[in-house]
């Protein structure tokens, strides 16, 4: 893949119990995210996730974005409701 579009985003969690259960999560995203376009890379930092995609072109490096980003939100909407169940 030839790199044309970059981007690493940096989500800070209250705690790390919280990260963990995201990081599960998306773990079956990271194998089985079938996309020749682009690549993701996730690193655990203390209490951050640093989410890092790159792509072949700003489209491919926007779609994936938008899915990581959508699954991070709708697994902390479902680990929030477990937390307060």
């Amino acid at each position: 893949m030839s790199k044309c579009a970059d981007a690493s985003i940096r989500l800070k969690f209250n705690s790390e119990k919280q990260l963990d259960a995201l990081l599960v999560a998306l773990m079956p995203e990271i194998e089985t995210f079938l996309t020749h376009r682009s690549t993701v890379k996730l690193l655990k930092e203390r209490c951050c996730l640093i989410l890092t995609v790159t792509a072949e072109d700003i489209i491919a490096l926007r779609a994936t974005l938008n899915a990581y980003l959508y699954w991070v939100h709708s697994s902390l909407k479902v680990i929030g409701v477990l937390e307060n169940s």
